[in-house]
């Protein structure tokens, strides 16, 4: 972990999307945050110490979803499908579905396996599942204040994590999506999902991945200090029944034709009954 001594700074933008308006004054307190996102290795040994099972593995209850298709009342997750082809940018289903059996362990269906990527981000694990492992770790999830401020990594203002421009002197800083989304994914970047933790440089404050890659829970409500609506890359419609928190950062579905929030005062909102491939989490300790 690395130490985040606090202080004040300006949180949100007035530049890019509506929710993160106004910038506006943070005062935190210091703060221990994770250096790297948790592990798929990291998640391995908490579910062996602990036999916790995540809400990608469990049975749903169909009283809590009346209106959906009852085939897809099993176990799963939503995943990322890349169409073949351009479709239209304001309908989510042409790119995400639910699968049956995706979970941390196979993320991309039962065939899928993380063998090979044990160091890169956990996925598929909703708030409650992230808020179980801190406990366990004891340590607890970020306000959505505390992880912006850390973002930033000293650079109070900057609309990038690294700086003023997204790519500095053509230098590719996160894992986000190159090309035209959702259909065509260049890889510039060197990957197509995930990433392993510490593959692009870490910020000012030594943290890796705080942008891009996956997007990060936070423990604070969607009124935290501006309405968030339907975020570009969720991968479902909001009910406004269901109980959300703040996720940060972008993931390497993020593109500038779609999706510009690889940036520290991006946020989206997430209900907490929901799990995806490209949501997953570090934790903090505050001083005491």
């Amino acid at each position: 972990m690395s130490w985040i001594a606090g202080g004040d700074f300006l949180m949100g933008s007035d530049r890019f999307y509506r929710e993160e308006r106004p910038v506006h004054r943070e005062s935190l307190g210091g703060f221990w945050i994770d250096r790297y996102l948790v592990t798929n290795r990291a998640f391995a040994r908490f579910v062996d110490a602990t036999g916790y099972v995540t809400l990608a593995e469990r049975q749903p209850d169909p009283a809590l979803y009346p209106e959906a298709d009852p085939s897809l009342l099993v176990p799963g997750s939503s995943v990322f499908l890349k169409p073949p082809g351009p479709v239209p940018l304001g309908d989510y289903r042409m790119w995400w579905a639910y699968v049956p059996s995706a979970n941390w362990r196979h993320p991309e269906g039962p065939d899928a396996d993380i063998s090979d990527r044990m160091d890169h981000p956990v996925v598929h694990v909703g708030y409650d599942d992230a808020r179980a492992y801190a406990a366990w770790a004891g340590k607890t999830l970020p306000t959505e204040a505390e992880w912006e401020f850390a973002a930033r990594g000293g650079l109070d203002g900057a609309p990038y994590a690294w700086g003023d421009e997204p790519m500095p002197d053509g230098r590719i800083m996160a894992n986000t999506w190159q090309g035209r989304f959702p259909w065509e994914n260049l890889a510039e970047d060197g990957f197509e999902r995930t990433s392993p933790v510490a593959a692009f440089p870490a910020n000012g404050y030594g943290l890796f991945d705080m942008i891009g890659n996956v997007w990060e829970w936070t423990d604070s409500p969607v009124t935290s200090h501006a309405a968030v609506k339907h975020a570009c890359c969720s991968a479902g419609e909001v009910d406004p029944r269901t109980t959300r928190r703040i996720v940060k950062g972008g993931s390497h579905l993020c593109a500038p034709n779609y999706c510009l929030r690889y940036r520290p005062a991006a946020r989206q909102a997430e209900p907490i009954d929901t799990s995806t491939g490209h949501i997953g989490f570090r934790c903090i300790l505050r001083a005491t």
